[in-house]
């Protein structure tokens, strides 16, 4: 346009650019070759890009409206879109990352996971029910229940009906950091409820805790979550606990006899060659009772929820567990609420 003799400005007219472009380029044709220089501006966010980086770390689930929430009460004057394109790029590179599935040896490891089922009652109130399952990680064999609590020995029951429904214990048993299992670290080594290891070497298997924030990890059991929900329970008539723990179960049997997804293999003969490798039960169940433990006052009463309970004069002051092994502490923890309680 230039060498037709358009002046610069009806040349950036047409064009609908800058006259200043117009007049830089017909200076120095070569510009057109070269790469656009890009302008490190300056942001707002920069002195919070460390925090940002550091919550998306702990848990890239945090959403920028969350991110943007935090930083206005750390003094951030910038608006919520800067929040929001700056974290779709740093969760860009974390939506790179792929992860290698990994699958298990027979007999080596099972998953354990807790979930939450809702009952509505015919007066219309709704109660909440929850599934304990556990699952072979080489078959993909499972076993669950339905419970109404998820206190400790309800937990450690569950676990002799699966290794009873199994036939065997797996090597392992991988769970989530559950109070039940799980209580921190200790002079950097994981410290799991005594009552469980005592279980756990009862039965010959080793107690596992996936790392924090790593569904994935536990895979095996996370997943058949939504085929129970929508496989057994969307639509279920339920009538009792009972009821529904056997429907379930020979809703189990059935499925068993389909060909896994991932596996490319009918459940039930991946089982059949697992179950060899399972260690064997133990000829005596784990005594599961709730374990309390209470001192015996001068006053020859002990406290428990709020209650006192008079025991014989022998056991005053005493804490050991000779002292609650008395004929007249068993008739005593006969009364106790519950019935079954056992009190070392």
């Amino acid at each position: 346009m230039h060498r037709k003799g358009l002046k610069q400005r009806a040349i950036a007219r047409k064009l609908g650019i800058s006259r200043n472009t117009v007049k830089k380029h017909i200076e120095n044709p070569n510009l057109v070759f070269e790469p656009p220089q890009s302008r490190n501006r300056k942001s707002l966010l920069d002195p919070y890009g460390d925090n940002i980086k550091a919550w998306i770390e702990e848990d890239s689930d945090y959403t920028a409206t969350w991110l943007y929430d935090r930083l206005s009460n750390m003094g951030f004057a910038g608006s919520y879109e800067i929040v929001k394109r700056r974290v779709s790029r740093i969760k860009e590179n974390y939506r790179k990352v792929a992860y290698m599935r990994f699958e298990t040896e027979p007999g080596y490891q099972a998953q354990v996971d807790f979930g939450e089922f809702q009952v509505e009652k015919p007066d219309g109130s709704v109660t909440k029910l929850f599934l304990f399952s556990m699952i072979l990680g080489y078959s993909r064999k499972m076993y669950a229940e339905l419970i109404e609590c998820c206190d400790l020995p309800t937990f450690l029951d569950c676990h002799i009906h699966a290794f009873d429904y199994f036939g065997g214990v797996p090597e392992q048993i991988l769970y989530d950091r559950m109070k039940n299992v799980y209580i921190g670290k200790i002079v950097g080594k994981m410290k799991f409820n005594d009552t469980l290891m005592g279980f756990a070497l009862h039965y010959g298997f080793k107690p596992e805790v996936a790392p924090a924030y790593a569904a994935w990890v536990k895979g095996k059991i996370e997943r058949p979550y939504s085929f129970i929900r929508e496989g057994f329970w969307r639509g279920y008539g339920f009538i009792c606990l009972d009821t529904a723990n056997r429907d379930l179960l020979t809703w189990f049997s059935k499925k068993d006899e389909r060909v896994h997804g991932t596996t490319h293999e009918v459940v039930q003969d991946r089982f059949y060659r697992e179950k060899p490798h399972l260690n064997m039960l133990s000829r005596k169940a784990f005594d599961t009772s709730y374990r309390i433990y209470r001192k015996v006052f001068k006053d020859c009463t002990v406290r428990y929820e709020g209650n006192s309970y008079v025991v014989a004069h022998e056991s005053c002051r005493q804490t050991d567990n000779t002292a609650c092994q008395r004929q007249q502490d068993e008739d005593l923890l006969q009364r106790l609420p519950g019935g079954n309680l056992r009190h070392p």
